[in-house]
């Protein structure tokens, strides 16, 4: 007889628990943009400087929004489209940083097309 966890149900259970788990949940971590496969986020309340997270697929990087220093692994080209894309909303980040600081939801930015 098959376990639990090792039938179709089981494997989409877990799945789906560690999906909701996940660092970049709106409660835990609010996404600001989407694009190209590209997850950009901001935890509340996060240590200073002023910096936004993004992730695609396993890999993550931690962008310093007044700087544009890039701390993680990410592709090249991935990297080249978040960066133009941090170029393009730099003020925004900011305003954000400073709302998530205060524990305020952030303002969506657009993606990059």
């Amino acid at each position: 007889m098959r376990s639990p966890t090792n039938t179709i149900m089981g494997v989409w259970r877990r799945l789906t628990r560690a999906r909701s788990q996940s660092r970049y949940s709106e409660t835990n971590m609010p996404v600001v943009s989407r694009f190209l496969g590209i997850v950009i986020a901001m935890y509340w309340d996060d240590h200073v400087p002023a910096h936004f997270h993004a992730k695609y697929g396993e890999y993550e990087i931690i962008v310093q929004i007044a700087t544009g220093a890039v701390e993680g692994r990410f592709p090249k080209r991935a990297l080249r489209h978040v960066m133009e894309w941090h170029e393009l909303h730099q003020d925004e980040l900011l305003a954000n940083w400073e709302r998530c600081r205060r524990k305020e939801a952030p303002n969506p930015i657009e993606p990059l097309e």
